[in-house]
């Protein structure tokens, strides 16, 4: 059977130590979605396209409604309630446990919700940062 030569390894730093489950991978969109979500503060809420533009791939809104259908099994917690579509519309609340949870959730950040709408939209809304940027304080 041929053998193939081992990829040579670079050399690493004094101190620095190799550990092969934290291989440099890239993250995936996913992730990405996820750690700029966990960033709204609460009582806002920002909208599926910022954080898809955050991201880097600004066309991708609805992927970022895909991510945020999974954010319940994701842990660290992920507040998915925290994101609505562009017109301040609850577009994303048949995905949580009961119809009003979303509601109910933003309720308890003092968001106020009229027929599945946040009033105040614009007042509550957040501009999410891109997540390898770190804020600024």
């Amino acid at each position: 059977m041929k053998k193939y030569p081992q990829k040579k390894e670079k050399n690493s730093l004094p101190g620095e130590e190799k550990n092969s489950s934290e291989a440099a991978k890239p993250a995936s969109f996913f992730e990405v979605v996820y750690k700029l979500v966990r960033k709204v503060p609460k009582g806002r809420v920002t909208t599926y396209g910022a954080i898809a533009e955050a991201a880097g791939i600004r066309l991708s809104a609805r992927m970022v409604g895909w991510a945020m259908n999974g954010a319940g099994r994701v842990r660290p917690a992920v507040p998915a309630h925290r994101v609505v579509n562009r017109n301040g519309m609850l577009s994303g609340k048949q995905h949580f446990a009961t119809p009003t949870l979303m509601e109910e959730l933003l309720a308890q950040e003092g968001i106020i919700v009229k027929n599945d709408k946040i009033e105040n939209f614009k007042a509550v809304y957040w501009e999410p940062g891109s997540p390898k940027t770190k804020s600024k304080k």
